[in-house]
């Protein structure tokens, strides 16, 4: 009897001493304690995803893959997989498991160290949100008292939502919607019974228990987990046997963009990091590009096409390395290693014949390469010089060539090698800047420097409409007449001498600007921008946006030297497109928080189009919100006119001659006549460009190689950049109808002497009708006065001051 109150008692000490101690605890460590209140605002790490305009996927930038999921979300039978795993009495306790901390304890007494924690999963999210991961007796106290707090304050609905948006799953996977795309590129709700329990089973070991590691230890998992369900009634017989028997099929799935637009996903990362800091990647900003995903694609096929194709033309250069003498295991081994670059494959050459190659691709598979897209490989011997055709596959490649391949519409592979140039495309709405579609170059994974952007190059005679709109713009009309004759410019000092001169050499005496435009003489560019004066040329050029440092401060400015990305091209180019004014390219179109609320909503400025519009705050030339729900509408900002419209529509019109008569011609081939542009080559062919335009686009292509060098001796701007421009721009004009720019007022339209640019006599032969502003009409035949140097010049030639050149 003694003994049995002896032992009473004792226990009765035993409790109060615990009673007190964790007493003493609480008091002592609770004011220390973060508020629990916090978890119900918690910001959970979501990266930042980048969209077309049309709502498809670019890009995802962040450490952590999470897509938080609420709690009505959560399919049943996942919460009773993973209950059962790692709590399966939550319904019932408050936050601490007696039984499972007096087991943990007695391990601690027999061993000295904390082996198993006995948590809930109360517990775990107290850890998770509030606490580190060391293994310590304080720690776990913390715990222990957070998840009492936890109970008190939050449902065991919104504990369990916290826990499993929460918890690391392995490959970067956070949260189980996360995992469950990771592993099986499904959403936690259209997972099935089997997949479900495997997603449960990892938060105890995500690398232990990873199927994509471990599929053997994942299965045991799995199926230990199906078997507490069963046990625990959460299942029944046949649907346990079902889920057993279901094999293990988890692959690694990683975020697929929808749309290939790598350096537009960069730029808008770069953007977002300069708005928001670190907190870009976290925060869950979701992005809105204004490219959409058609007209992205377009332009991706254009430029690799062209690029091919001016490939193609100057020969084979062997392949990639040579591998003879291997096993399809090594070769395998070898192909696993190289990346798929521009849609061009590695592939191994297995087995030569007469009608075509064998080549081993990274699937693992042999397929038939055709001779036909073969032939093309004639020896590349320099930029100008080719061997002899080959006449047999043999001619071209060995069992063992490491080559590339491409995959056609109908399956079958054809015979490429990744092209040695690069190329850039940049696409504009020319009515308020929205970047269409742009390509940096032929692959992002070969080579992440965005061409487009970055890549300052002499655009050659593209530049050239800029000094003519100065002219038009000084009193000089299309009509006008300057002379396309050798000029010799000397610097006394330096003791330099340059002599300018035409791409074929020859002169052509007066002729009208107009014609000199499509024809794109050098001698009349300088005599222009001689005489409009370098430093009223260069405010002038300046007012499109240019930086007027980057410009150089002399005649050469006429023929397109100073260095310029293709972005800014285009964007100086618009101003021509738009009717005269001045817009600034843009890339986002829309922020919006987690939520799906909007941050920001672009209000450009734009070319005025009558349609009135709410008040809002403008922020930076973005829209900063005031409500949540109903974003406010703000007035469009209008785009600053820089140059008079008539100005504007006469250079359309004679950049359309370009394109009908000029440089340009083969772009007559898309059947248009609302089409604009101009060719540019530099020097040794270095650079070969195209800017083109109608109302809708402004297209700027630019081709070339990093570090330069000629493209070839019959390479231009007509022969590289225009065959991608009309491949991208005859595409995404297709069954649109003709968009010519309006005729603003305040023209004339006259019938005019060729040979004097004067309006025509009744007879005149060859005359023909041009367009002036109504104040520069030229004065008829009888007026033509003989003092002048050149016949319809608005400058005696006496009057164009000499500028240095140097």
């Amino acid at each position: 009897m003694r003994l049995l109150k002896f032992f009473c008692w004792s226990c009765v000490a035993v409790f109060c001493g615990l009673l007190l101690s964790l007493s003493g605890a609480f008091l002592y460590l609770s004011p220390s304690l973060p508020s629990v209140e916090s978890l119900r605002s918690i910001q959970l790490q979501i990266p930042l995803r980048v969209y077309s305009s049309d709502a498809k996927l670019i890009a995802e930038f962040g450490e952590m893959r999470r897509s938080p999921v609420a709690f009505a979300d959560i399919p049943a039978d996942f919460t009773s997989a993973l209950l059962a795993a790692e709590d399966d009495n939550f319904a019932n306790h408050y936050g601490v498991d007696v039984a499972s901390l007096l087991r943990a304890a007695t391990q601690i007494l027999k061993s000295g160290q904390i082996q198993s924690g006995g948590s809930t999963i109360t517990m775990q999210v107290a850890k998770n949100y509030f606490l580190t991961s060391e293994r310590s007796f304080s720690r776990k106290i913390n715990e222990i008292l957070l998840a009492l707090q936890i109970e008190r304050e939050l449902s065991k609905d919104e504990i369990l939502e916290l826990y499993v948006n929460k918890i690391y799953l392995g490959n970067r996977a956070y949260g189980i919607e996360a995992a469950a795309q990771v592993y099986y590129g499904k959403s936690i709700r259209d997972l099935s019974l089997s997949q479900m329990a495997m997603i449960a089973g990892l938060p105890k070991a995500p690398s232990r228990f990873n199927p994509l590691v471990n599929p053997t230890r994942a299965q045991e998992r799995r199926d230990w987990i199906l078997g507490r369900m069963h046990l625990l009634g959460k299942i029944d017989q046949q649907r346990y046997d079902e889920a057993l028997a279901e094999p293990i099929n988890a692959s690694h799935h990683v975020p697929t963009p929808e749309v290939a637009a790598p350096y537009v996903a960069e730029m808008a990362r770069a953007e977002m990091v300069g708005r928001f800091g670190s907190d870009a990647y976290t925060e869950g900003f979701n992005v809105t590009t204004t490219v959409p995903s058609d007209l992205q694609d377009t332009a991706n096929r254009a430029v690799r096409e062209g690029l091919i194709a001016y490939d193609q033309r100057h020969g084979y250069r062997g392949p990639e390395s040579r591998l003879p003498g291997m096993t399809r295991q090594t070769w395998l081994a070898e192909l696993v290693k190289q990346s798929s670059l521009g849609g061009l494959e590695p592939a191994i050459v297995t087995q030569v014949e007469t009608s075509g190659i064998l080549v081993l691709t990274r699937s693992g598979e042999e397929e038939a390469v055709a001779w036909d897209s073969m032939k093309w490989a004639r020896p590349f011997l320099n930029t100008n010089s080719l061997g002899p055709r080959p006449k047999q596959p043999a001619d071209v490649t060995q069992v063992g060539d490491l080559v590339r391949v491409q995959r056609q519409d109908d399956g079958s592979l054809r015979f490429v090698q990744l092209p040695a140039a690069q190329g850039a495309l940049v696409s504009l709405d020319p009515r308020n800047g929205a970047i269409r579609a742009l390509v940096g170059g032929f692959s992002f994974e070969q080579s992440n420097y965005n061409r487009a952007a970055q890549a300052k190059r002499q655009p050659g005679s593209s530049f050239k409409p800029f000094i003519y709109s100065a002219a038009l713009d000084s009193g000089y009309t299309a009509a006008s007449l300057v002379n396309d004759a050798p000029i010799v410019f000397v610097d006394d000092y330096l003791d330099q001498v340059w002599r300018p001169k035409n791409d074929n050499n020859t002169f052509l005496g007066p002729i009208r600007l107009r014609e000199a435009l499509y024809k794109s003489r050098n001698l009349v560019s300088i005599r222009l921008l001689q005489a409009v004066g370098i430093e009223n040329a260069l405010d002038y050029v300046s007012r499109f946006g240019f930086n007027k440092q980057d410009l150089p401060r002399n005649l050469s400015l006429a023929l397109g030297t100073a260095n310029l990305t293709p972005l800014e091209v285009a964007s100086g180019w618009t101003t021509f497109a738009n009717g005269g004014y001045k817009i600034q390219p843009y890339l986002i179109e829309r922020i919006e928080d987690r939520q799906g609320q909007p941050l920001f909503v672009a209000n450009p400025a734009s070319v005025p189009n009558g349609q009135p519009a709410a008040e809002r705050v403008v922020e930076n030339g973005l829209v900063a919100t005031a409500q949540a729900t109903e974003p406010a509408t703000a007035e469009p900002m209008v785009a600053e006119r820089i140059i008079d419209e008539r100005t504007a529509y006469i250079m359309t019109s004679m950049l359309q001659d370009v394109i009908k008569r000029g440089t340009g011609r083969r772009a007559m081939a898309l059947g248009r006549d609302d089409l604009a542009g101009k060719t540019g080559t530099t020097n040794e062919s270095k650079d070969s460009w195209f800017s083109g335009y109608n109302a809708d686009y402004v297209t700027t292509v630019w081709t070339g190689f990093d570090q330069p060098e000629s493209l070839g001796r019959h390479e231009y701007g007509g022969t590289v950049a225009l065959p991608i421009w009309m491949s991208y721009m005859g595409e995404v004009l297709k069954d649109k109808p003709s968009h010519p720019p309006a005729e603003p007022s305040g023209l004339l339209t006259l019938r005019i002497d060729p040979h004097s640019g004067r309006t025509a006599l009744p007879g005149t032969p060859d005359a023909y009708f041009e367009v002036f502003k109504s104040e520069d009409s030229p004065p008829p035949m009888s007026e033509l006065d003989p003092s002048l140097g050149i016949p319809g010049s608005p400058l005696p030639a006496d009057e164009a001051a000499p500028l240095d050149l140097f």
